[in-house]
């Protein structure tokens, strides 16, 4: 699903990643952990191909047999838009845009037409429980109902690897525990990989495997 090699990233004389190896097999849930500046967030924007590792040709990162480095910006952003989906700690929606509005945006990215993209939204909004809410602006939810609809929004086009940072860091201890919980259903009843930062303890104990950086490598 996953395997990437070597992969290193300095900002001006600052050693972020320092050959980092991993290797995510299709349908696990990986829990990134470490202190702050060890390099979570940078490694899962690589893995996740929103940034660039450093130009090393030792390095490789291969997703689902293919080959990111190698792909201009065009193609890997269509990749990204097909085959990946993120949820951050800020849910990030667009605050003039109703729930279903904002769930669509991804699917209308990859030319999907309005009608089906809007079904698939609504489906996905009333399996995370919010068919009521599909109507309301961000400003009209709960935190919790804001995640839920950036997990719907992650999941319109279906994809394979969901990578989330510190998803449940801006939710009361209830929400974030439906949030965690979620992410294993999704796992056990549609096969997504999950690549999971986050400071919480509970959810990263729960991971298939919990994965420790320091200093800009991963702790074996």
């Amino acid at each position: 699903m996953i395997l990437a090699k070597n992969i290193s990233k300095s900002y001006d004389q600052l050693a972020v990643l320092k050959g980092v190896d991993l290797h995510i097999a299709k349908g696990e849930i990986i829990s990134i952990v470490g202190a702050s500046g060890a390099g979570k967030t940078t490694l899962l924007q690589i893995l996740g191909t929103l940034d660039r590792p450093d130009n090393n040709e030792n390095s490789s990162l291969y997703i689902n047999g293919e080959d990111v480095l190698q792909m201009n910006d065009k193609d890997l952003s269509r990749f990204r838009n097909l085959n990946l989906g993120f949820i951050f700690q800020f849910h990030q929606l667009l605050p003039e845009f109703s729930a279903l509005e904002n769930v669509c945006i991804p699917a209308f990215i990859a030319k999907k037409t309005k009608t089906a993209t809007e079904i698939e939204a609504k489906k996905i909004l009333e399996y995370l429980g919010l068919s009521h809410r599909i109507h309301h602006k961000p400003n009209e939810l709960s935190g919790g109902e804001q995640q839920r609809v950036a997990v719907a929004r992650a999941l319109i086009n279906k994809p394979d690897i969901i990578f989330a940072d510190e998803p449940s860091g801006n939710l009361d201890t209830n929400s974030a525990e439906n949030l965690h919980q979620l992410f294993f259903k999704l796992r056990d009843e549609f096969g997504q990989t999950f690549v999971i930062v986050t400071h919480n303890e509970d959810l990263a104990a729960m991971a298939d495997r919990k994965l420790v950086m320091v200093d800009g490598q991963i702790k074996l």
